[in-house]
């Protein structure tokens, strides 16, 4: 089978942040972003979250005001930290792109061509795009108004309510070889308190068994790791569509480099076609 793309990978907010210390893990990124290369489309959370600590650290509180206002503030604020985070490590020869993408992109087929083709010539101009969902300027209400309105129509919608979703649909649009999902950790478990139960492999003779056998999985799942995520479960629905495409897809946590995963050096779930 022919991919366009080696590599679409996503690390989680969480992931993201140093607990102890309560700001971005700079050595973490440092670490992921210097393996990132042309081929290698990387979806990023934590906007919100580091806008958010960023905010607490310059005025000595939190923002107040409706959620849904707070959340735009926090990503407008964090957006542009962590771009310059990343762009700091990055190798220098590689040009970075952000790309901010909504629910819209995907569901219209004129947007879903433009983006693609967008992410396809940055393999060939040297180029390393970094995605995530344009929270600042995405309306909740307007939201949900358009996606009723989309499957009012009978239209399989895509939401983007999570970006691990988001990751799917950009492995699926460019075709990847494989689809990275890093968490804070080590893949997915049948008890979320033992880590000697985790899972290191989904598989089956074809497509159809994988996909039974993912669903079989998310019994296992209860939980997540924050307030507004989705969870283990969620990971695992979402990773479906990208399964059917053909895509490797492996869950791991993001304190493993990105060689050690894909060389199966590091634990995983590592879920596909045997």
């Amino acid at each position: 089978m022919n991919f366009d793309i080696e590599l679409v990978g996503k690390i989680g907010s969480m992931a993201l942040i140093d607990k102890k210390s309560n700001i971005l893990d700079y050595t973490l990124i440092a670490r992921l972003s210097s393996e990132l290369k042309p081929g290698y489309i990387w979806i990023t959370s934590g906007a919100a979250e580091t806008g958010r600590l960023d905010y607490i650290q310059r005025n000595g509180k939190e923002l107040s005001g409706s959620p849904e206002d707070v959340k735009t503030d926090y990503s407008a604020q964090g957006q542009s930290i962590l771009m310059s985070t990343y762009r700091q490590f990055v190798d220098p020869k590689y040009s970075l792109r952000q790309v901010l993408v909504e629910h819209q992109h995907f569901n219209d087929e004129k947007k879903r061509a433009h983006l693609k083709a967008l992410l396809l010539r940055c393999k060939e101009q040297n180029a390393i795009p970094i995605i995530n969902y344009n929270d600042p300027v995405c309306s909740e209400e307007n939201r949900k108004l358009e996606i009723q309105s989309l499957k009012n129509k009978n239209q399989k919608v895509v939401e983007c309510v999570d970006n691990d979703e988001t990751a799917s649909q950009i492995a699926c649009l460019v075709k990847a070889k494989t689809l990275l999902i890093l968490t804070s950790a080590d893949g997915i478990y049948k008890d979320s308190k033992d880590p000697s139960t985790l899972i290191k492999e989904i598989s089956g003779k074809d497509v159809s068994e994988v996909l039974d056998n993912i669903t079989e999985c998310e019994n296992y799942c209860n939980g997540a790791s924050r307030a507004g995520a989705n969870g283990a479960k969620a990971k695992l629905e979402y990773v479906k569509e990208a399964v059917k495409n053909g895509t490797k897809v492996i869950i791991a946590s993001a304190k493993y480099s990105l060689k050690d995963i894909l060389e199966e050096k590091a634990p995983a779930t590592r879920i596909g076609v045997r």
